[in-house]
């Protein structure tokens, strides 16, 4: 495992060679807090930013780990049951029953449990989406005034989805 002296805390680029003192990328010495100003970066499994020290809370023992070592510890503590869900796949499309939507931006809401994509992004909702925003609000069992049948049966596919993804999540404590 490397240690935090190794990596970047801006970028999360790790050294190239033992006699790598600073970041190719930022120019920042390796283990050295980030820019005050920087854009942080996020893991690209739970989607999780770190602090402003450049680090975040473990998993296994609720130290201060760099990015390196949080995807490192995905592989014990996933985020929801990625295997299952890639079985749902179709290209860059998830299949939930008749509906369709964009795999990566569901993954996205089923790992952090939010409707909003985030500063900066557009979202594309469909039938998909929008029941997904419905269970966040209402609950999957709402009964919404001007309800439509296939958003009816898109909150149904979606909640069975949504359950069945986080069986795979473990949680440490």
């Amino acid at each position: 495992m490397l240690t935090t002296d190794r990596i970047c805390l801006q970028c999360g680029t790790t050294a190239n060679g033992e006699r790598a003192v600073v970041c190719r990328r930022c120019g920042l010495r390796f283990g050295a807090e980030p820019r005050r100003d920087a854009v942080l970066p996020s893991c690209p499994v739970c989607y999780l930013t770190v602090d402003d020290d450049g680090l975040t809370i473990s998993y296994r023992n609720r130290q201060r780990i760099s990015l390196v070592q949080h995807i490192d510890e995905h592989d014990a503590y996933p985020p929801g049951d990625d295997e299952w869900l890639a079985t749902l796949r179709r290209g860059d499309q998830i299949a939930i029953g008749p509906f369709t939507a964009p795999f990566d931006l569901v993954r996205r809401y089923l790992v952090t449990g939010q409707i909003e994509a985030g500063r900066g992004r557009t979202i594309q909702h469909n039938a998909v989406l929008t029941a997904m925003a419905q269970i966040r609000r209402w609950g999957p069992t709402a009964d919404v005034f001007g309800d439509q049948p296939a958003w009816q049966d898109a909150r149904a596919a979606i909640a069975l989805v949504m359950d069945r993804y986080a069986q795979g999540r473990r949680t440490p404590w």
